[in-house]
């Protein structure tokens, strides 16, 4: 069995013309909203046995709340360019490229591909990923590279928290 939590990043600030997508920052309702979710998930959930972020500033910096709360070293997070990406094939990529080891893990990434992820690979179809949102999916598979439908056992928004 393995155990996949996908995390939208929390809400990031457009108020910044020339700072690159790459870089925008968290807006202070993000950072309280990663800290909300990440503190109650903390209480709930087993912590994943890997932490992986897009390279975005948005997402990092959700990975990083995440990560402190759960008390995951930073020195393990793993960080992967490829996850900066709006579509979900490098998160597919990515999650099937994981090591066997970990029946467990956390992905920190962005809107249109976690979207598309959740409703191909979970049991629950689900409109919209919020910011901040986390979905868990649990595989009957020993493999990662073998992922196929899998059961959604978590749903959780930051507007049911606060």
């Amino acid at each position: 069995m393995k155990t996949l939590y996908i995390v939208r990043h929390a809400k990031s600030s457009w108020s910044y013309d020339s700072v690159k997508d790459i870089d925008r920052p968290l807006k202070e309702r993000g950072i309280n909203d990663a800290h909300l979710l990440s503190k109650y998930l903390a209480k709930e959930i087993k912590r994943p046995d890997v932490f992986l972020s897009s390279s975005a500033n948005r997402a990092l910096h959700t990975a990083v709340i995440f990560c402190e709360n759960f008390g995951y070293p930073l020195s393990n997070l793993k960080i992967k360019r490829q996850l900066y990406s709006f579509s979900d094939g490098y998160l597919v990529k990515t999650v099937k490229a994981l090591d066997d080891s970990f029946d467990s893990a956390i992905v920190f990434s962005h809107d249109h591909g976690i979207n598309s992820f959740v409703n191909k690979f979970g049991s629950k179809p689900i409109a919209h990923v919020t910011t901040c949102g986390v979905i868990g999916i649990e595989f009957d598979i020993k493999h990662w590279k073998d992922i196929k439908k899998g059961n959604t056992i978590l749903v959780e928004f930051p507007k049911n928290h606060r």
